[in-house]
């Protein structure tokens, strides 16, 4: 029997928050396991709970997501963070991805998106709202005309790696996908975190992601 993935909701809102677990918990893959209306109780509660994805409000007391997110990811703490919000702003959604989220859907989307969303993000994948795209791939072309570029120290090897690391493989998959061994690109790895100077996947897939290396639908 699969598991279903344990979400945990952070919004200020009582009455959003019982609408999210309703939806979620409909077909029973998803169980909302933990709420919090702040973002202080939002940290703490992580550090007693065991989570696979945190919804993720923006707007909210006591630290806003963004500040969570930032905690989240300074201090290693293992999970999936989803950011769902009412902001359409380019500039909110950028900063996420600066910080290392690994989804952003916005309030007033469908359940079913939502759930994709939750699954994707839970699998290892990058989920950005697809009506959010246009506008962020816009940006980052103004931000890499401005100066940022892929490290050219990078192989062309590396870039192959890179590119399926981000989609969310893992190295036996890699290996499969190159045709070379696991340890070949668990070396290639090692060399990639060093060269654009990340300690994970998640901030790597968000260095390609800038880079636009990969397709974030």
């Amino acid at each position: 029997m699969i598991k279903p993935i344990r979400v945990m909701i952070a919004d200020d809102h009582s009455m959003v928050r019982e609408g999210i677990k309703q939806l979620l918990e409909l077909e029973g893959d998803i169980v909302v396991t933990v709420e919090a209306s702040s973002g202080k109780q939002c940290i703490e509660l992580l550090d007693v709970n065991k989570v696979d994805v945190l919804l993720l409000d923006i707007n909210m007391p006591n630290m806003n997501g963004l500040q969570v997110l930032q905690y989240i990811r300074e201090n290693k703490i293992s999970m999936k963070v989803l950011i769902l919000t009412i902001h359409n702003e380019v500039e909110y959604l950028m900063r996420a991805i600066e910080i290392g989220v690994d989804g952003y859907v916005l309030k007033d989307s469908d359940s079913i998106v939502l759930k994709k969303a939750i699954n994707s993000v839970n699998r290892g994948e990058t989920f950005i709202q697809p009506e959010l795209t246009p506008m962020l791939k816009e940006k980052m072309a103004e931000k890499n005309s401005m100066g940022s570029s892929i490290d050219d120290s990078l192989t062309k090897r590396e870039i192959e790696v890179l590119k399926l690391l981000a989609e969310g493989l893992f190295n036996k998959e890699i290996a499969y996908m190159l045709a070379i061994s696991e340890k070949t690109v668990k070396n290639h790895v090692s060399n990639i975190f060093k060269k654009i100077n990340v300690s994970d996947r998640t901030q790597a897939a968000v260095y390609a992601i800038k880079n636009n290396l990969v397709d974030i639908l």
